[in-house]
């Protein structure tokens, strides 16, 4: 099989109605497997308002929203309608992109028609439970994820450090890297703006410290708040500038009340806030690849993030940045000062921050999962054919 002979169902729990890096990832997916001549359709919940327009053919799937973060939907499984959209396609591999109900129920459905199921690793949700005082679930959570990846034929992490922990935990004998891209022409160090900059209140000489991402407890904000509370103890003159929106907005400005908020950028203006930036700092703890520190990256900032999975394996401490343990905010604030203090260093780090970013392009990345759809795809193929003959050759009584 070629890959313009892929008929390939998705099932996200979020496909384009919040921005995020996992559907980014997703769309580039979709477009990239239509371009080279592949069938997709994708099942998600949706909203009458959505963050941007789907690539590829969406199918809508009931849900509601999630009482403590509206803004998020959970699919309430496959009904019948939509089981008959899913026969009537006759997909030749399902791509699941979170292990919930939607994802547990296309599973099933993958298994009654003998078609490869394949899942990649988009979120940590175990990690997520902590910030909203429900770790004592993480146990049961992890019993749940390993049998439902464990069904599944291969399973995709973002990189290299997720896997580890993926394989640790021994959620599948077969895990495979899929990686993410970075358009190094539209992130780019050649963006920077000055004038923008003043436009915000930004003196030439300010030292810039860039957050970017949805304003969510699980991101860090706590942790970000802390170091830039210790900068200021510690008379380090910095100035911060928040990329983004979302439900800790009034939070994050009421701790932060020196902060620049632009709310959320896209496409030019994204990556023009970026270069404009000095110092970029991440420190979540639940990404599974992070998008926005390659971003920075690429614009040639230099990264301070946590020494978690996603930024472990972006950042190389001491030459693109510097990584700290999660617990250790006096060392996180300490490599903050080291940049915020040294031009010499930001620009040295920022240069090879930008190099280390080249050579992610997209379609090479994205060329190598359809490889793996086609390899589990065979796979499935063989062992029907072997299970075939073992009944053909079955003698009663013997």
């Amino acid at each position: 099989m070629k890959v313009d002979g892929l008929r390939i169902a998705l099932f996200s729990g979020n496909y384009n109605y919040v921005k995020d890096g996992a559907n980014q990832a997703l769309n580039k997916l979709v477009e990239y497997l239509e371009r080279h001549g592949a069938t997709v359709r994708v099942y998600s919940p949706t909203s009458d308002t959505p963050a941007f327009a789907p690539a590829g053919t969406l199918i809508s799937v009931p849900s509601i929203s999630l009482p403590r973060r509206k803004e998020y939907r959970l699919a309430l499984g496959l009904p019948r309608h939509i089981r008959d959209d899913i026969l009537a396609f006759e997909p030749n591999i399902f791509h699941l992109s979170a292990p919930d109900l939607l994802g547990n129920r296309a599973l099933a459905l993958a298994e009654k028609m003998q078609v490869p199921a394949v899942a990649s690793v988009h979120t940590r949700f175990e990690a997520y439970l902590r910030y909203y005082h429900l770790g004592w679930l993480e146990g049961a959570l992890q019993v749940y994820f390993r049998n439902f990846y464990r069904r599944c034929q291969q399973i995709y992490a973002p990189s290299d450090s997720m896997a580890e922990v993926l394989e640790a935990e021994r959620m599948s004998d077969d895990i495979r890297i899929w990686g993410r891209g970075i358009d190094t022409e539209v992130y780019t160090p050649a963006r920077r703006d000055l004038g923008w900059r003043r436009s915000l209140g930004i003196d030439d000489g300010d030292v810039v410290i860039t957050f970017v991402g949805r304003l969510v407890l699980e991101k860090g904000l706590d942790v970000f708040t802390d170091v830039c509370r210790k900068l200021e103890q510690r008379n380090i003159a910095h100035k911060v500038l928040v990329i983004g929106d979302g439900p800790e907005r009034e939070w994050f400005g009421r701790n932060l009340p020196k902060a620049i908020f632009t709310g959320f950028l896209n496409g030019e203006n994204l990556a023009r806030a970026y270069a404009s930036g000095d110092v970029f700092l991440n420190p979540s703890q639940t990404e599974t690849f992070g998008n926005v520190t390659l971003e920075a990256m690429a614009s040639g900032l230099p990264t301070v993030c946590t020494q978690s999975t996603g930024s472990s394996s972006l950042v190389v401490n001491g030459e693109t940045g510097f990584l700290s343990a999660p617990d250790d905010l006096d060392g996180m604030v300490n490599n903050m000062a080291l940049l915020i203090e040294s031009a010499a260093m930001r620009q040295e780090f920022g240069m090879a921050a930008r190099q280390a970013s080249l050579g992610r392009g997209w379609d090479q990345i994205l060329n190598s999962l359809t490889q793996n759809y086609l390899s589990a795809i065979g796979s499935a193929e063989r062992k029907h054919q072997v299970s075939k003959r073992q009944r053909q050759d079955y003698v009663p009584g013997q």
